[in-house]
């Protein structure tokens, strides 16, 4: 899990004649990041912004449903699954953002679960309900991983989406293609630098703050 201490570095290349930031030079763990975005579902958005903070009816929405007693859900069918929505790439949430899956979550990444009466058939979601024709059990019975290196391996994918190749370069748009020196003049001339000198590198660190802000 990421901590409130986690950071990330990156250069800014900044023209300090007309103060302003060019481009930022990143890293692949800077982009994997950013990528990582895409893969977050609107409701874990919402609980790592806290909704308090959030603007317009989404925050709203998500109140509702905390809201709603249980008794008004389908009997298979968990509050949890809008309130804690678990992503097929949640494990490769890099760096800087808290685990979806916090201590208060039902589902934990090392742990899967079976049906108390039905052993065929297991699942990482302990809201599941059990697919055997008849059943009504929830698949709730866990099922631990045999060996610490085994969880470890699964619960962790570090491989992230981009390669470390190569250095990225990310506009002020959230635009990012691999870093050369041909990209790099192609843009010093977009914005008209005449004077090289007064160029200046700054590097900077990405915490949980600016990340939330990247939501």
């Amino acid at each position: 899990m990421a901590s409130s201490s986690s950071k990330l570095t990156l250069k800014l290349l900044v023209d300090a004649k007309r103060e302003k930031v060019l481009f930022a030079e990143a890293s692949k763990a800077v982009i994997d990041f950013l990528f990582n975005l895409l893969c977050l579902p609107i409701g874990t958005v919402i609980r790592i912004l806290n909704k308090n903070q959030m603007v317009g009816s989404l925050a709203n929405l998500y109140q509702s449903v905390e809201n709603l007693d249980e008794t008004y859900m389908q009997p298979d069918l968990h509050k949890d699954l809008l309130l804690k929505p678990s992503a097929p790439m949640s494990s490769r949430i890099s760096g800087l953002l808290p685990s979806i899956n916090d201590t208060s979550s039902n589902n934990s990444s090392n742990l899967l679960y079976r049906c108390p009466v039905h052993y065929g058939r297991i699942t990482c979601d302990n809201t599941t309900l059990c697919p055997e024709n008849n059943c009504v059990y929830h698949m709730t019975s866990v099922v631990p991983f045999v060996g610490e290196k085994v969880a470890k391996d699964i619960s962790a994918d570090k491989s992230g989406f981009v390669k470390e190749v190569v250095t990225y370069m990310v506009m002020d748009d959230l635009v990012i293609q691999p870093m050369s020196n041909i990209s790099s003049l192609t843009l010093l001339n977009k914005f008209n630098v005449k004077e090289v000198g007064a160029l200046q590198e700054r590097v900077v660190e990405l915490d949980m703050n600016q990340a939330c802000f990247c939501l």
